[in-house]
C-alpha cells in the first residue's frame, strides 16, 4: 500500500499535492495496523520450575532453554522469569515463545565470552559474520515475544566486552586486543569486499567483536514489550531482515560505545513507540547494511514508524545511516520529545561515497526539542569515522519533510546539509518547523534549494 500512495503521487503531482500531505501519515497509521497483535497458547512455563535459582550467582542457562524448548514443543505460550537475579549465557527463542520479565526480574548476562559459544549467523556493523552469540538471540522464528516490567543487564563495562572497541575511556588498555586489529574489523571488511561466503567468516574465540543485544535474525512477527534494557556490548535491539516488528514501551539506558538504542536493519514494517532512549551512541538508527554487504543483501529497510518517543542522550535521535548501502525509505516520526546537553542532533541521515545508498520519503511531525548540540536536521555525505571513505557509489537524499517542529536551543546549526555535486540532496520543505538558539541558522552544500513553509530560525522568517 506504501509504494502504491506514493507512486500515485508522482503520477498527478499538481492534482494530489494536497492529498499527499494529507495522507503521509495516514500511510504510517497503515504500517502499524498491518503489524498485527501477536497472540499466544495459553501455557505457562515458570524457569524456577525448570531448577533456575535467583540468586545472581547460579548459571541458570540451561534452565531458561529447557523452558524454553517444552514451551515450543507444546504449541507456545509464556515463559515466566519471577521477581529475583538470574544469571545466564545467551538467550535463543523459538516460535510462538513470549519470555516474559516479572516486576523485579533481572536477567543478567555472564560475563564468561565461552558461554556465547558455539558462533551464530549474525552481523557487525552492517556486515555479517559468524561470531558470539547475541544476549537475546531468535533465527529464522515466527511469532515470539520478549514482554514484561523485568530488565537485561548485559553487565558491559570498563571490564567486559567495552575495551574492546579500543577507546581508553571504555576501559581500552594500551596492548590489549582491540576491533581494529588486522584480525577483527580488518578481516572481516576484506571478506565482504571479496564476497566471502558468509559461513565462512569466521570469528567468536580469539577476537574482538561484541554481540548485540537483542537480535531476532530473519524473524517474522516480533514483540518487544516494556522491558528495560542496560550496559548492553554493542547494539541494543536490532531486527535484522525480519518484518513485522513492534518495539513498545521499552527503556535502554545504556551509555558504552555503539550503544544505539534500536537499529532496523534489512528490516520492513518496523513501529518503535513509547519507548526511552538514553545511549551511548544513536536512539534510534535505521539501516540497510554497509558497503558491499549491503549491496550484497540489496534488502532496502522501509516501512518504519517512531512515536510518542523519549529521547535523552545520544549522537542523534532518529538517525539513518551510516549503514545503508541497501537503502532506506518511508520513515516516518511523529510526537517525539528531544532534550539533551548530550544529545548531538534530533534528526540525522549519514552515507558516504563508500556506502552509497538511499534515503527517500522521511516524514518528521511534531516533534518537541529542547536541547541539541550540533544541528536539528543533519544530512551528511561525507560521514567517515573509518579510513579512506571515498568510492563509486553517490547516494540519493530526498523527499524530507519536517512539519511542526518546537526547538528552544538548537545549538550549532538549525539545518546543516552536506551533499554531493554529482547529486545533490533533492526536496528537503520545512514547515511549521521553529528554532530558536542555533549559531549558524543554515550551512547547506550541493543541496537542490530547501522549501521553507512558515518557518523561523533564531526569530527570523524564511
Amino acid at each position: 500500500m506504501v509504494g502504491f500512495l506514493f507512486d500515485s503521487c508522482k503520477e498527478k503531482p499538481e492534482a494530489s499535492k494536497e492529498k499527499q500531505e494529507a495522507s503521509n501519515f495516514d500511510v504510517a497509521d497503515q504500517i502499524i495496523k498491518d503489524i498485527k497483535v501477536l497472540e499466544f497458547a495459553d501455557n505457562t512455563f515458570n524457569i524456577v520450575d525448570f531448577g533456575a535459582v535467583g540468586d545472581g550467582e547460579t548459571k541458570n542457562t540451561q534452565a531458561i532453554e529447557e523452558a524454553i524448548r517444552v514451551c515450543n514443543e507444546a504449541g507456545g505460550g509464556k515463559v515466566v522469569i519471577p521477581s529475583g537475579n538470574f544469571l545466564t549465557g545467551p538467550i535463543h527463542l523459538k516460535s510462538n515463545v513470549n519470555l516474559h520479565l516479572e516486576e523485579g526480574a533481572t536477567v543478567l548476562f555472564s560475563k564468561d565470552k565461552n558461554d556465547y559459544l558455539p558462533v551464530v549467523h549474525t552481523s557487525y556493523e552492517g556486515m555479517e559474520l559468524m561470531n558470539y552469540s547475541p544476549l537475546i538471540y531468535a533465527y529464522k522464528q515466527s511469532n515470539i515475544a520478549v514482554t514484561g516490567k523485568g530488565t537485561f543487564d548485559g553487565q558491559a563495562n570498563e571490564t567486559n566486552w567495552w575495551p574492546w572497541c579500543g577507546a581508553p575511556r571504555y576501559g581500552y588498555q594500551e596492548g590489549d586486543s582491540q576491533q581494529r586489529e588486522e584480525h577483527n574489523l580488518p578481516r572481516l571488511w576484506k571478506m565482504s569486499e571479496d564476497n566471502v561466503a558468509v559461513e565462512e567468516r569466521l570469528f567468536g574465540e580469539g577476537h574482538q567483536l561484541r554481540p548485540t543485544f537483542f537480535e531476532p535474525f530473519e524473524c517474522d512477527n516480533v514483540l518487544v514489550e516494556g522491558v528495560t534494557f542496560v550496559n548492553a556490548p554493542f547494539w541494543v535491539i536490532h531486527p535484522m531482515k525480519s518484518n513485522y516488528v513492534r518495539v513498545d514501551g521499552v527503556t535502554v539506558r545504556s551509555h558504552g560505545p555503539n550503544n544505539d538504542g534500536c537499529d532496523p536493519e534489512y528490516s520492513k514494517n518496523v513501529h518503535i513507540t513509547n519507548c526511552t532512549f538514553d545511549t551511548g551512541d544513536d536512539c534510534i538508527a535505521i539501516k540497510s547494511g554497509r558497503n558491499d554487504d549491503g549491496r550484497r543483501v540489496n534488502i532496502p529497510s522501509e516501512n518504519i514508524v517512531v512515536e510518542n518517543c523519549n529521547m535523552l542522550d545520544g549522537h542523534g535521535g532518529v538517525v539513518i545511516g551510516s549503514e545503508i548501502s541497501a537503502g532506506v525509505r518511508n520513515v516516518f516520526t511523529r510526537n517525539c520529545k528531544m532534550d539533551s546537553p548530550n544529545l548531538d542532533r534530533a534528526i540525522r541521515i549519514k552515507t558516504n561515497t563508500v556506502r552509497g545508498g538511499f534515503v527517500e520519503n522521511v516524514f518528521v511531525d511534531n516533534i518537541q526539542v529542547g536541547q541539541v548540540k550540533e544541528a536539528v536536521l543533519k544530512i551528511n555525505t561525507y560521514y567517515g569515522i573509518y579510513a579512506n571513505q571515498e568510492g563509486d557509489y553517490i547516494p540519493s537524499i530526498k523527499d524530507i519533510h519536517l512539519e511542526n517542529i518546537q526547538v528552544e536551543n538548537g545549538g550549532k546549526y538549525g539545518v546543516l546539509i552536506k551533499g554531493r555535486p554529482e547529486n545533490p540532496v533533492k526536496n528537503v520543505t520545512l514547515t511549521n518547523v521553529h528554532i530558536k538558539g542555533v549559531e549558524t541558522p543554515l550551512s547547506i552544500e550541493n543541496s537542490e534549494p530547501l522549501t521553507f513553509k512558515n518557518t523561523t530560525i533564531n526569530g527570523v522568517e524564511y
